[in-house]
């Protein structure tokens, strides 16, 4: 069972990445768990229809903690099995708390059966600190792959994001699979994320190009798999799933100084000398 967390900056694109990737390995054949890791609860949306699904931390308020399994994983697409970790009332409490408490539960529950192939962590924006780092901090996670672009904020904290892989490698024995680029069709953006993810010692491992599809699926509460499985966008997701199931290339990245990427930023055009 292969255990991958899905990090990027907020608004990259990554849960709609992640749930058309776990898509794409779900036609494959794979036995997929996506676990959902941000208190918007929308990591599993797509994959399920637009069903809201009903929180671990909700389900624990509502119920207590004498709770059957079936109540907090839902099968989707492909049988994909979701689960959303929710997080604490509005201005109450740490968001991270869910995550830690969620992946307990599923635990305590027998989620991670032999059966799976994967499971995801669709984790919140570039936070990894506190419980937003867990799947980094204790090694729940082994690989993890950060949704970028071209622009100079997601790459910012695409290289905050290696430094949290640099720093839990050695306790949580995680590792870099690569940089995922959902490209937002600036000028030079595969050539300058190519870049980046050499400086760190790691790969881009797959170029994802912009396509309205997306976001027409998104209106209908699908994947682009689900919604039109001959689209050349299902192919691009198909590809992304085959990179991702493939992936050899495994290393604990070199992060760069601030001075060194804007170098590359400026290398590349995207910021004036």
């Amino acid at each position: 069972m292969r255990q991958i967390a899905i990090y990027g900056k907020g608004g990259i694109g990554k849960s709609t990445t992640t749930q058309n990737l776990t898509a794409g390995l779900g036609i494959m054949g794979k036995k997929i768990m996506v676990v959902g890791c941000d208190p918007k609860a929308d990591s599993t949306r797509l994959l399920l229809g637009g069903l809201a699904q009903k929180t671990v931390l909700d389900t624990l308020r509502e119920e207590g903690e004498e709770i059957e399994l079936e109540a907090i994983l839902k099968p989707g697409f492909r049988d994909i099995m979701c689960v959303e970790s929710g997080g604490p009332e509005p201005g109450v409490g740490c968001a991270g708390r869910g995550i830690i408490t969620s992946i307990g539960m599923l635990e305590q529950l027998g989620a991670y059966t032999d059966e799976l192939d994967y499971v995801f962590y669709d984790v919140l924006g570039d936070v990894v600190c506190g419980g937003f780092a867990m799947p980094m901090r204790e090694g729940k996670a082994q690989e993890i792959y950060i949704v970028a672009s071209g622009e100079m904020m997601a790459l910012y904290a695409a290289n905050n994001i290696a430094k949290g892989v640099q720093k839990y490698a050695t306790t949580g024995g995680i590792r870099l699979g690569g940089i995922i680029c959902n490209s937002r069709n600036v000028d030079g953006e595969k050539e300058l994320v190519q870049a980046f993810a050499e400086e760190l010692g790691s790969q881009m491992i797959y170029f994802v190009p912009r396509d309205n599809m997306v976001q027409r699926a998104e209106i209908n509460k699908k994947t682009v798999l689900e919604f039109d499985d001959t689209a050349n966008q299902a192919q691009e997701y198909r590809n992304l799933a085959s990179a991702i199931d493939n992936n050899k290339m495994f290393v604990v990245p070199k992060p760069m100084h601030q001075d060194r990427l804007e170098e590359i930023l400026m290398e590349h055009g995207i910021m004036d000398i």
